[in-house]
This record gives C-alpha cells, structure tokens and sequence, in this order.
C-alpha cells in the first residue's frame, strides 16, 4: 500500500488547536451501550454455535460461559479506566499515558489491524449467508474444514458495502447513532426469536428434530477440556463479545462519560452474554437427530452457509429461515458499520500519541475522522485477498484484539500507584486481584488461538516495528529518538510479546499435545512475571502527569488528581 507515513512529534494541545471541530460529544446512555450491543452481536452468533458445537460439542455451552466471564474481567478494567480518560480511542490511548510512545505504538498497530479488518469479516459473512441467493461465495476445504471464499460478483458486492460504512460514518456519530440503535433492536428481536423458536420445536417435536438427549447421545464433551477451551478462541466465541471496547474507543463522543461508559462496557458483555448461552443451548436443542448421525465432530447440513437457517428449514420453519437470511446481511452489516466508526477512531488516537500521520488527527466539519475512513477502506480492500473467508479471518482478529486489551488491567494497576488520589467514578474491587486475572485471561485466549493464528499476529508485529524504524522523520538524531519513543519504559513489551510466542509455538496441541493442560500454570507464570515487570517499567510521576494533563485538555473535563 503506497502510503507515505510520518511521525510528526509536536503537543497534544498544538494538534487539538489545529484540527477543530473536535469530535462532538452527542452519544447518550443508550446510544453508547447500543454501540457496544450492536458491535458484538454481529456475524459471530451465525456461525459460532454451529462452530462451537463443531468442535466442543454440547460442551460449547461452558465454552461461551468462561469467554463471557473471561472478557468481563478484562472488560471491567476498562470500565475503570474509561470515566477517567474519556477520550476517543482509549484502547490506544491508554497504553500512552503510562508506558510513552513505543508500547502504545506497538498496541495501536495491532489494535488497529484487527479494528480494520472487522468491516471485512462482517461483510464476508453477510455475503456466505447470502450465497443462498446469489454465487457470492464458494465452498472450498482449508486445513480439512470449510470454508466460504468471496467470488468476484462477492467481491464487488464486498466493496460496495464497505463503501457505504464510509459513507454513512461521513455525516458524523449523530446519524451513526440513530441507524444503529434502529439495528441494534432489530438484531436483539431476530435474535431472541430463534432461541424461542427452537426451545418450541425441540420439545415440541416433529419434523425430526432434538431434544435434551442432543445433550448426550454422543456424549457431553466428545473432544474434553481441550476442545472447550480450543472453541472458546477459534469458534468466534471471544470475536462475538469484542464489540464490548465501543464503549471505550466512543468516549469521546459521550454526553456524559463517567456514567455512560461503565453502564455501555459492562452491560454490554452481559447481557449479550446471557443471549449467547440461551442460543447454544437452543441450537444444541434444535439439531435434527438424523445430523449427529457421525458425531459432533462431522456434523453439517446441505447448506451450511447458513446454519441456523439450515436448522430452521429441515424444522419446517421456513418463515425463520428467510428472517435468518434477512438478518444474516444487516447483523454484520451494522456491525461492520460500527466498527468502521471505530477504526477511524484509533487511528485519530494513534494521531494524538503522535505516532502515526497529523492527517489522522484532523476531524471534518462533522467531528469526522476522514483520513482514517477512508484507510480503513483501503486496508479491508487488501484484507479481502490473502483472508477471503470468514473462517480464515476470525481467529486472527480474536486474537490481535486480545493481546491490545491485554494492556488494559496493566494500565490500571500502574495508575493506581502512580496516581492513587485521582478520581475515580467507578472503582475495581480487590486490589491487583481483578487486573491480573484480566491480563491472565487474555494471555490464555491468545494461547487458545493456536500458533497457526499466533505466528500470523506476531509477524504482524514484527512488520509494525519495521516500519516504526523505517520512518524517514522520527526524529533528526539518535538521542532524541529514543525519548520521542520512550523506549527504556516500553521494552517490557518485548519480553511479553515473546513469551506468548513461545508459548504457543512450545505449547502447540497438534505437535506436542500433552503440553496443553500444563500451559494454564506456565501462562501463570508468564503473566506474573510480566505484571511485574511493566508496573516496574512504567514512566516516573512526572512524564505520566505529563500525559494525563493532555488526555485531560482533551477530554475538556476536569480530571485532575484530589488532595
């Protein structure tokens, strides 16, 4: 891609003067946590019980449970932190305040990696639904599973639709809002339809469908642990709750922050995650007892492009089939809206840790990020070529996802040593206790990934750090390079980085498959050491206040420490 990039190092304040309007804050409540609801259920529940189910059998029940606990530890760091900093792109943000500039390069490389390609997936999914209809996408076998590629008449269509969340998100968050809380409503009725719908059919019989011995006749977890944990990361199981972050990366867009944004991140994850064990356990309900013929493992149905439409039609219920069908293109394609709404937005923070181009700094006249729209079209453009299924995608952006929340809890527990007298409107209980299990939590994910994923997340790493140091204006000497970067408080980045890589490659199933029960305490040990390591690594009092002070200028609320 034949972008020119800069690193422009000037204030935070001289950015913010030069690129009014800022964005406008005019996200309530509801609008704030539909963004968060409307992010998460998107193309992920159309295929992640059917996968889940794949792979962990009527076991994928505790697979969804532990990922939605799981992200709620995770999540409830950023509830913290998110009244405090209400600025846009906190994920990115963050990271900045308390390491300097490498880590949060580091993070916000990746951050916005997996931000961007969501667009893509969710559009890819749409189009393998809508494969019913027209020759959107093919049937083709990767590593022995199937998968759906685009077609050119889907990829035209794939374009078209990309263009049109650019288009849409050009005329401000104002009408985003008002689109999406309409979305938002429809995707919770089609939803909670088909979980009714199936409890219906499945003790009412008929039609060959099944019952609770779904549960049991071949077994309640044909593949073991191993299989509830491997669904939770590769099934979609942990992409369909990511969504929980639009409540952080939208802060800045919010009336009222410090209420809004812990009601949009925790409940969020709640209630979605009620929503998705009552669909696994319906579609366990629902699965016709000819399909389980060969097991969990082989299950399929004649279409399964469309599985729970699939489901819906062997059960003569023709009518959810063509509302599956309907909702198949708008579920994933709000979502798709909504997420690029965000990656213009991490983007705009990168621009404000001034580590990446002023350009993505500036807003329209409508608080509109143009610059990073209109890249985050290019980049799911060149997405669609080497990851041109949904399948193939998903994994990936689980897991770049992850490690980018990963620094979250560590945030947290630096703040609170370094800052201990500033306000807090919502305040984690326990200590480190919750922030280190946070951390824990996401390092595990990334190891459930496999190192098949994980080897692709890491080379993506290497390629930001790369072209971090082909940059042609970092600084104009060696010494003042390495205080722009802040790289003496960002290299325990490193360490973690490669320990996670090492693990997976070390630990992976298909080669060493008894080391898999024995990473859960290696992982433990990694995640201490870490912990440790970057609450010692972070910036003195001084650089940090630095930092908050320009977060808080942003903010354009009054923040500043008690006592």
């Amino acid at each position: 891609m034949p972008v020119r990039v800069r690193l422009l190092f000037v204030s935070t304040r001289e950015v913010a003067a030069r690129t009014e309007p800022a964005l406008h804050r005019k996200l309530g409540p509801i609008g704030l946590l539909f963004a968060g609801i409307g992010s998460i259920i998107g193309s992920g529940w159309l295929f992640g019980a059917f996968n889940a189910s794949v792979i962990a059998g009527p076991a994928a029940l505790l697979s969804w449970a532990i990922a939605g606990v799981m992200v709620l530890i995770i999540a409830l760091s950023y509830g913290e932190l998110g009244p405090m900093f209400p600025v846009a792109g906190g994920v990115v943000r963050y990271p900045h305040l308390v390491w300097g500039s490498f880590t949060s390069y580091s993070l916000g490389w990746i951050t916005w990696i997996s931000t961007a390609a969501v667009p893509a997936i969710e559009v890819e999914g749409a189009l393998q639904y809508a494969t019913r209809y027209a020759h959107f996408t093919s049937k083709h076998m990767v590593s022995g599973k199937p998968a759906y590629t685009l077609t050119g008449l889907g990829l035209v269509v794939a374009i078209a639709l990309l263009a049109l969340f650019v288009v849409l998100n050009y005329f401000g968050v104002q009408l985003f809002a008002r689109i999406n809380n309409v979305l938002v409503w429809w995707k919770l009725a089609i939803i909670l339809v088909v979980i009714v719908t199936f409890f219906v059919l499945a003790f009412g019989g008929g039609h060959g469908m099944g019952s609770t011995s779904n549960f049991t006749s071949h077994g309640f977890a044909p593949a073991s642990s191993h299989g509830v944990f491997i669904a939770i990361a590769t099934a979609g199981i942990t992409f369909s709750f990511l969504g929980f972050r639009q409540g952080i990366e939208l802060a800045g867009e919010s009336d009222n922050p410090r209420r809004n944004i812990p009601i949009a991140v925790i409940g969020s994850v709640l209630i979605t995650g009620a929503i998705y064990v009552l669909l696994q356990v319906a579609f366990t309900l629902g699965i016709p007892r000819s399909a389980l013929s060969g097991g969990w493992g082989t299950l399929s149905f004649s279409n399964d492009f469309g599985p729970l439409a699939a489901i819906s039609t062997l059960a003569g219920a023709t009518w959810l089939a063509y509302l599956l069908y309907a909702d198949a293109i708008i579920s994933p394609a709000d979502t798709g809206l909504i997420y690029t709404t965000v990656s213009a937005r991490v983007s705009y923070a990168m621009a404000r840790n001034r580590n990446a181009p002023a350009a993505f700094g500036r807003t329209s006249r409508n608080g509109v990020p143009v610059a990073g729209l209109v890249l985050t079209f290019v980049i799911g453009l060149i997405l669609f070529l080497p990851f041109p299924s949904w399948q193939q995608l998903v994994g990936f952006i689980t897991s770049a996802t992850v490690i980018s929340f990963g620094a979250g809890p560590l945030v947290v527990a630096s703040l609170r040593r370094e800052e201990p007298d500033r306000h807090r409107p919502f305040r984690l209980p326990g200590g480190d206790i919750l922030p280190f299990l946070g951390f824990y939590a996401a390092n595990m994910i990334i190891y459930w990934g496999g190192w098949d994923v994980d080897k692709k997340l890491f080379l993506t790493v290497l390629i930001g750090w790369v072209l971090l140091g082909a940059y042609p204006a970092i600084s104009r000497g060696h010494g003042e390079r390495r205080e722009h970067f802040e790289l003496r408080s960002g290299l325990w980045i490193v360490p973690w980085f490669g320990g996670l890589a090492l693990v997976s490659w070390l630990g992976d199933p298909d080669k060493h498959p008894h080391a898999f029960n024995w990473v859960f305490l290696i992982n433990l040990g990694l995640s201490a050491v870490i912990f440790v390591l970057a609450l010692r690594s972070r910036q003195p009092r001084e650089a940090i206040e630095r930092h908050l002070a320009d977060a808080t200028a942003e903010a354009g609320t009054e923040l500043a420490a008690t006592g």
